[in-house]
């Protein structure tokens, strides 16, 4: 046997035939990429997965890079991927990913090598404590029992595999981790003193999977269905008799939920409040309230609302929380499909666990059946209130912010709400490339997929969340990521994927040269040490690094070159970095007069009663 597969197929070592036995299953469950981080201790999963036809590999040496590569592509693909690292701090690396992972419902296998039990805590190298490591940020862990060839053992590892699968991806989705202790030899040398046991022909699934292909066990995840009409009934009741109602739809990743709630929002006449990130914004309809960030923050002239339903996560505006508390005691409905709490806010009268889209199906036939609305009239009045507010906001922001003789942060998104071509996925950075999101991407024509890490709204991995989702994307669907300078440093190994593979992103780097948000918090107030502690600026010239990892940098200081490099990018190969250099003290000046502006043209509006 003198090549890989070989061995593979026809172990003379029993790590081997337990480790071949794992990967198959896991591709006969579904798993089809593996992101790998080389190490010694790790080597019988490696050239298992290796000699594995349908799956894909990617290499990184960075273990926290690489877990957020393999967010990313999950986050995509809405399937599970697999990491696989060595033993020791190795494995520590992937933690900032894997609770991203968990707080967002991202399915992730998690295999991390280990020493055999003899050899922990003895002063063994590269040897830490690996039992439960990532504790609560992972759904399951199990320390695997160490590798043996027989067929009781067979059985098990290959039914894990199909566990491991299953449970990353039932309701809630997210990572699981499976520790696995192996002994030397670590390559596919024979053992003689522990030979192969010879198959059973008459049994021979253990050794040889099920037949056709098939998983060795099939596991089904019910999902939720639409609550029952015990439920649906009485609610639809409720909103019959509510003419001010709000749907407020945060972060969620189901790009269907728009055909089905759309249509019941039109039937209620309410408006959808739809954050950055709830696959609604690349929509074009006049249900979607989009500036709601910046005109709850002023005065606006809008009634009371009467019914609450809230979709998703929490939204990101903080405006919107206040508005929400101004109301506690409106009645809020929240509807979460995947039998979490996604309710921080304790203002929640009631929350039904259903799946989204059914749940809109069945409230609009439920609605349906009952008697016309008495007082349609004040329902349309409520619903354009909202869209009057809307559109006098944003065209009062598009106006102002032509003025401004500096680059400004938000115009990053008005400019490529108009340059995203239908299909691209924009992914954003957390701090203040989210929050202008949020208040300057308006509705446009094509869908758009907007993404980011908003389970524990981290800066980093971002660079590598970013290129998985270029890499789970199909080849006409490209990939931007908007991201500031802090968060960009954070993750520069995470380029090192971009030199190693052929993908395709184009990176808008904002370049304040700092934490720009602190600038708008209360510790700005405080300048003494401001600047050392939190403005941290750090002076990097980032052409150096597109020279490193072989990435084009272009720097822009007007718009007509953003638009031009925006455009050569996404037509290009490669990674393209294109970097607006901004200044934190004049972004908020501007932030500030763009909010006044619009406070000023409401209350015109009010005063010659237009609202």
């Amino acid at each position: 046997m003198d090549t890989l597969s070989e061995y593979i197929r026809q172990p003379a070592n029993p790590t081997y035939a337990y480790g071949a036995a794992f990967v198959e299953e896991l591709q006969r469950a579904g798993v089809r990429d593996v992101v790998i981080c080389p190490g010694s201790r790790s080597t019988p999963l490696a050239l298992a997965f290796a000699a594995q036809p349908g799956l894909r590999l990617w290499m990184h040496v960075d273990e926290r890079s690489a877990a957020f590569f393999g967010l990313g592509m999950a986050k995509r693909s809405a399937t599970p991927v697999a990491l696989l690292c060595s033993s020791g701090t190795a494995a520590a690396n992937f933690l900032p990913a894997l609770v991203e992972a968990r707080l967002s419902r991202i399915p992730l296998l998690v295999l991390t090598a280990d020493r055999p039990h003899e050899l922990r805590e003895c002063g063994a190298p590269q040897s830490i404590d690996q039992i439960r490591l990532f504790g609560t940020h992972v759904k399951w862990f199990v320390d695997v029992a160490l590798p043996e060839a027989t067929d009781a053992m067979l059985r098990y590892i290959r039914t894990m595999a199909n566990r491991a699968v299953s449970l990353a991806l039932a309701v809630p989705s997210g990572p699981v981790h499976l520790n696995f202790p192996l002994r030397e030899p670590l390559v596919p040398e024979p053992i003689a003193e522990y030979p192969l046991p010879s198959p059973d022909l008459r049994q021979p699934v253990a050794w040889y999977g099920r037949p056709s292909g098939a998983p060795y066990v099939t596991i089904s995840n019910a999902h939720f269905a639409a609550p029952s009409v015990f439920v649906i009934t009485p609610l639809a009741q409720e909103l019959h008799t509510a003419a001010h109602g709000l749907i407020i739809v945060g972060p969620q990743n189901d790009p269907t939920l728009a055909d089905a709630l759309l249509p019941l929002a039109q039937h209620l006449h309410y408006p959808i409040l739809a954050d950055p990130l709830s696959q609604l914004r690349g929509l074009d309809s006049d249900l979607l309230i989009t500036s709601y960030d910046a005109f709850l923050r002023v005065k606006h002239g809008l009634h009371r609302p009467e019914f609450i339903i809230r979709f998703g996560a929490m939204p990101t505006s903080k405006p919107l929380l206040l508005y929400l508390r101004q109301h506690s005691n409106c009645p809020q409905l929240v509807i979460d499909g995947q039998n979490g709490w996604e309710e921080p806010t304790q203002l929640a009268s009631a929350l039904i666990y259903s799946d989204q889209v059914a749940f809109c199906q069945s409230m609009l036939t439920a609605l349906q059946e009952l008697p016309l609305y008495r007082a349609n009239g004040e329902r349309e009045e409520w619903l354009e209130a909202w869209q009057h507010v809307d559109q006098t906001t944003q065209s009062t922001l598009f106006d102002a912010m032509q003025h401004f003789t500096e680059p400004f942060e938000g115009r990053v998104f008005t400019e490529l709400a108009t340059l995203l071509p239908t299909g691209a996925t924009l992914v954003v950075g957390n701090s203040m490339p989210v929050r202008d999101l949020d208040t300057f991407f308006w509705p446009r024509e094509g869908r758009v997929r907007l993404m980011g890490n908003r389970g524990a709204n981290g800066i980093d991995g971002l660079i590598s969340t970013a290129l998985g989702i270029s890499a789970a994307a199909k080849p006409d669907e490209p990939t931007l990521l908007v991201i500031g300078d802090l968060s960009f440093y954070h993750d520069l190994n995470g380029l090192l994927a971009a030199h190693l593979y052929p993908l395709h992103l184009t990176v808008i780097l904002i370049n304040n040269d700092g934490g720009g948000i602190f600038s708008f918090l209360p510790q700005a107030a405080y300048p003494t040490h401001f600047e050392q502690l939190f403005g941290t600026p750090i002076g990097l010239d980032y052409q150096h690094a597109g020279d490193l990892y072989g990435c084009q940098v272009q720097r822009v200081q007007t718009w007509e070159q953003f638009r031009v490099h925006v455009q050569h990018a996404l037509q290009g190969e490669g990674v393209h970095i294109i970097e607006l250099g901004t200044e934190r003290q004049s972004n908020v000046l501007m932030h500030r007069q763009l909010w006044r502006a619009a406070e000023q043209s409401l209350l015109e509006a009010q005063a010659t009663s237009t609202l």
